[in-house]
């Protein structure tokens, strides 16, 4: 993060330890959503353990992070967006461990006929987060490649919506009873969420740009 912390190598750091964490995060999700599927259901508890640590670890930081630029007057000129930039990654990673949650507190039953579609959007989704991560780090070192993770975020946040549409037409169509079609819809809307606030960053990020091209 060379561009802003040259002389702040451990708050440099902690932004970077911090990124892995989400990162790292969105990989749980998807070793937890195929143990799901699965039916490996003590392995996609251990998996959903591993994201709450992992969310609790990231909280601290992004904290830690936090205080140290507004107590230390640290890039003043971009406080704010980096401030911004944080807060809304965090709540990515928030969405996705609450979305794991969700499958171990309520047990959706997802048709067998769903299940490699349920893959495909939380591979898709998490191609969201680990670009708009990629994307974060290049606003801090290489600026001229943020364009490039913006839009492949824009693309797989697209082929996100594209699969919940087809979930959500294949369930409808079927003979299933209703309470079922909607939670299994639920189910959808949230892995969605991902890829969507992961784009929300995204533009945040953008107008950070234009901001330091003034």
């Amino acid at each position: 993060m060379s561009l802003f912390f040259k002389k702040t190598k451990k708050l440099e750091s902690e932004m970077d330890e911090y990124l892995d964490l989400v990162i790292k995060g969105g990989l749980i999700f998807k070793l937890g959503i195929k143990c799901y599927m699965d039916g490996q259901i003590e392995e996609f508890e251990h998996h959903l353990r591993d994201l709450r640590k992992m969310e609790d670890r990231a909280d601290d930081l992004r904290r830690n992070i936090e205080i140290k630029l507004y107590t230390r007057t640290l890039i003043p000129e971009a406080r704010g967006d980096v401030l911004g930039l944080l807060e809304s990654c965090d709540k990515v990673l928030n969405i996705t461990t609450e979305t794991l949650l969700e499958f171990s507190v309520e047990i959706p039953e997802i048709l067998p006929e769903l299940k490699q579609d349920f893959l495909y959007i939380s591979d898709n989704s998490i191609s969201c987060l680990e670009n708009t991560v990629s994307g974060i780090r290049a606003y801090f070192k290489n600026i001229d490649a943020v364009r490039d993770y913006v839009t492949k975020v824009q693309f797989y946040k697209k082929e996100t919506n594209k699969i919940a549409e087809r979930i959500k037409r294949m369930v409808f169509r079927s003979d299933l009873e209703l309470s079922r079609k909607i939670h299994i819809r639920y189910f959808t809307f949230h892995v969605e969420r991902i890829a969507e606030q992961s784009e929300d960053v995204c533009d945040r990020l953008s107008i950070a740009i234009v901001k330091r091209f003034e």
